[in-house]
């Protein structure tokens, strides 16, 4: 019996180490779901709206490498859209399943539900065009084909699909005609590849001090072996910007910690802008990776390994794969031994336990609360620029959506990071002003059996947008007021632990209780409307170059 369109494509999703889809379902896209739930080898999970799932597909992504999301045409898929793009903007390949109305109706351009009412059918994927590398409608006489374009497409460039099945096309037969094999995966020029190595070796041999920046490419592309390898071949420290961090271990002895310009960690930015090399592995120069760009690196002493190419100062050597050149720089590297600032963390929580919860008694705790193996999944704003410069501990992962930076996405990529690692402890630390967007994915985490330990800081209102507008008190930075632990219960989540703690002893028992008590938990953190990090108050001083003022 030959497979229809839909067990097809996924198939070949689950070659990918796909075991999980994220959706909302819809009436044009019944065939897909249908398939995903009846598939035994797969799970629908099924979030709150379309950009929950986009966010869950986007967490599940950077823990397993490749996720799946379905939604229905139109309105379903344009909601996912903000999802989709901060996937494509930070390297995670998802596959986006849209179900379409049937080619008749598309033919006869008929007005349907979910359309502009003008009877065209291509202009979502259209729309779509800007946030995905390859996207195609997929039928019965070009899936085979088609479906393997696209998994070459997000294979290579390590970023979203976008996959169209008409309504009539899903269960539809694919010609028996034997189906095209796979593409072999990117390789490098042999040639270019040992030039590449030759100019990385001989620069970092005649630099006297050099360093090593891993970035979250590493991770994007299941590198870390190959750059923990290097690490160790060439002796040298290493130090993390913001969306890279726990790229590799940071409990590793040559571990410096967090590099962010002219901003925070000053004899950390002293050592690194005086190497005479830096060797940057796939990390991006951008505003916040940057400290506002005050980081300050001559690009002539710099060797970058990039996804498909290296650049060694001025020159570059395109068609170079990175895990073959982190692979072949450690097999001709020469160690070296330098003196580095010792690596340090947040220090001791500051205060007493009848004083109200500050940044300086409650980014420590935090620290100390981190376990080895810990998924900690942090909002973009406040709380990751706090966390930023926690040590984490062995075997932990820290994910932030540092570029993209969509308010919300933190507590649906919990939950979708927590599915594609169960056995893993996850805890989710957000603003209440994020919270508020995607707030009922929490109501999955329970639903699924998950057992994340959620924190909620609540500061009255966007505390990142209060540091960086002209007016603090600007009304459009405040928000309404929620009893936010009282959420699991209405969200099924009985048996969760909750809790609103204002005092740091109150913090202390809740977390203790968070640790043993078996179930989920969900700790509401109440500070003053200003207590903010140190990086988000410089963020507050460096506005200027921030925004490219001057």
């Amino acid at each position: 019996m030959s497979q229809t369109v839909i067990e097809h494509v996924l198939r070949r999703l689950k070659i990918l180490g796909i075991k999980d889809v994220f959706g909302v379902p819809g009436d044009f896209s019944f065939g897909i779901d249908d398939a995903i739930c009846t598939d035994p080898d797969l799970n629908w999970l099924g979030c709150s709206n379309e950009l929950n799932a986009a966010f869950a597909a986007d967490g599940y992504a950077r823990i397993k490498g490749f996720a799946a999301l379905a939604t229905t045409f139109g309105v379903g898929e344009l909601i996912a859209l903000g999802g989709i793009a901060g996937s494509y903007t930070e390297h995670l390949p998802v596959f986006h399943l849209v179900g379409m109305p049937n080619l008749k109706t598309q033919r006869e351009r008929r007005i349907v539900h979910h359309t502009l009412g003008n009877g065209e059918f291509d202009q979502f994927m259209k729309m779509a065009q800007p946030a995905v590398c390859a996207s195609a409608i997929l039928t019965p006489e070009n899936a085979a084909a088609e479906m393997e374009r696209l998994v070459t497409a997000a294979v290579t460039h390590r970023r979203p699909v976008y996959l169209a099945i008409p309504a009539d096309c899903a269960d539809a037969p694919l010609p028996e005609t034997g189906f095209p094999a796979p593409a072999p995966a990117p390789a490098s020029d042999p040639d270019t590849l040992a030039e590449a190595v030759d100019a990385m070796a001989e620069k970092l041999d005649r630099a006297r001090t050099a360093a090593i920046l891993p970035g979250y490419l590493i991770t994007r592309l299941g590198c870390n072996a190959e750059a923990a390898a290097l690490v160790e071949a060439t002796g040298l420290p290493f130090a993390t910007m913001l969306m890279d961090k726990t790229a590799l271990d940071e409990t590793h002895p040559q571990y410096l910690g967090i590099y962010d310009g002219r901003l925070m960690n000053p004899e950390i930015r002293e050592f690194i802008e005086g190497c005479d090399c830096i060797l940057n592995l796939g990390a991006l120069w951008s505003d916040l990776n940057t400290g506002a760009f005050t980081a300050n690196i001559d690009m002539g002493r710099m060797i970058s390994i990039r996804h498909h190419a290296v650049r060694v100062g001025h020159a570059v050597f395109p068609g170079v794969e990175m895990r073959d050149a982190l692979a072949a720089l450690a097999r001709k590297v020469r160690k070296k031994g330098l003196m580095a600032p010792k690596v340090h963390g947040l220090g001791e929580p500051q205060g007493s336990p009848d004083d109200r919860i500050t940044p300086d008694y409650l980014f420590p705790r935090w620290e100390k609360f981190f376990r080895p193996g810990d998924l900690v999944v942090a909002e973009t704003g406040t709380v990751s620029m706090g966390l930023g410069f926690a040590r984490m501990p062995k075997g932990s992962t820290f994910l932030n959506q540092t570029l993209w930076a969509s308010m919300g996405w933190s507590t649906p990529a919990a939950f979708g990071a927590a599915v594609a690692a169960p056995r893993r402890r996850t805890v989710l630390i957000t603003g209440e002003g994020s919270h508020q967007f995607t707030i009922q994915e929490i109501s999955q985490l329970c639903r699924y059996g998950l057992k994340p330990i959620v924190f909620c800081l609540n500061n009255q209102g966007y505390l990142i947008e209060r540091l960086l507008c002209k007016d603090p008190m600007s009304c459009y930075n405040d928000i309404a007021q929620w009893n936010y632990h009282q959420f699991p219960g209405v969200f099924g989540c009985s048996d969760w632990f909750t809790a609103r703690v204002s005092t740091n002893a109150e913090l202390d028992a809740a977390m203790e209780k968070a640790e043993t008590c078996g179930t989920g938990a969900y700790i509401e953190v109440m500070t003053d409307k200003m207590a903010a990090s140190p990086l988000a108050q410089k963020l507050h001083e460096a506005t200027q170059t921030l925004y490219g003022i001057k």
